[in-house]
């Protein structure tokens, strides 16, 4: 598959690499609807981006380690917003960033938002992204420096979700897919996830805005992350503050305990606060997560320094 390469340069006050690689995602985005009024938006603070609202055009944002320092590992990183908006600097780039500081290639996606507007079926839209995402890490790992077998997933709230459903709806065909590469993550990080899409422990704007409002039984079941979890997920590493008001913290319990009963490594870690969105951390406990997070990575071999 050819992809659009473009370059931009991306100066974040945390980062040391400034030059990045962005690529489409697609040549022909699956399940598309041309609409010409829908426009991507973008939101700003100061001069940075700080979001994006109405994507059409999915997109990675690739962070590379220095030269000599890359370990092999790689994370597609999925930012958060409700399925209606991407926090693409806080869950993102500066991730990306971070990752890249480790030796980690880290591959901010710009995933398509879930919209009756531009997609057939907005259900699978976010997936079909973020399965090529992983297929695209694994087609390119040569020119990376990656270890196929050390491809993981992370994601923010909603974004969280959208990386549970990669870790869980791996085998879902949901677009044609000509690669020849698995689209299973090997290991996913989820920080305050959105995981159920069931009533009462569900973030009710995920729900809504990626199954409607009047999903059946079924549909719910399915987008439920705690619900198809096997002994085959990948092993996982759990954040979530307990004063989340937003989304519940017992969407990482019920998911932790699942993984948990079907002999799947995992780890989480609960903080007393935090609320929802602290990013790579503000004034709370749930500050010492990116410390607890770098000595998961160190003891499943991700990063080695």
């Amino acid at each position: 598959m050819k992809i659009q390469i473009l370059v931009m340069s991306l100066f974040l006050s945390n980062a040391a690499i400034a030059q990045q690689e962005e690529v489409k995602l697609w040549d022909v985005v699956p399940g598309s609807i041309t609409n010409d009024s829908f426009k991507e938006e973008k939101q700003y603070e100061g001069d940075q981006i700080r979001g994006y609202s109405k994507v059409s055009e999915p997109t990675l944002t690739i962070f590379t380690p220095e030269d000599g320092k890359s370990n092999g590992t790689a994370v597609v990183i999925c930012p958060g917003g409700g399925y209606s908006h991407l926090a693409i600097n806080k869950e993102g780039y500066k991730l990306g960033a971070w990752f890249a500081e480790q030796g980690i290639t880290g591959f901010v996606l710009k995933n398509r938002l879930p919209s009756d507007a531009i997609m057939q079926d907005k259900t699978i839209g976010p997936l079909q992204d973020v399965q090529r995402a992983i297929r695209y890490v694994r087609e390119n790992a040569l020119k990376f420096g990656i270890d196929t077998l050390k491809v993981g997933v992370m994601g923010f709230s909603a974004g969280g979700h959208l990386a549970v459903t990669a870790s869980t709806l791996y085998e879902e065909s949901v677009y044609d897919s000509k690669e020849g590469v698995s689209a299973k993550p090997d290991f996913s990080m989820l920080i305050y996830p959105v995981v159920s899409m069931k009533n009462g422990v569900t973030h009710q704007g995920s729900r809504d805005n990626l199954l409607g409002n009047n999903p059946d039984e079924a549909t719910v079941t399915k987008y439920s992350g705690e619900e198809q979890v096997t002994a085959a997920t990948p092993k996982t590493f759990l954040i979530h503050a307990t004063d989340d008001k937003a989304v519940p913290v017992e969407n990482s319990i019920h998911y932790y305990l699942a993984l948990k009963n079907a002999g799947v490594p995992v780890e989480m870690h609960i903080y007393e606060d935090g609320g929802h969105g602290f990013g790579m951390g503000r004034s709370a406990t749930a500050d010492s997560w990116p410390a607890a997070l770098s000595l998961w990575l160190k003891k499943h071999g991700l990063i080695t320094n």
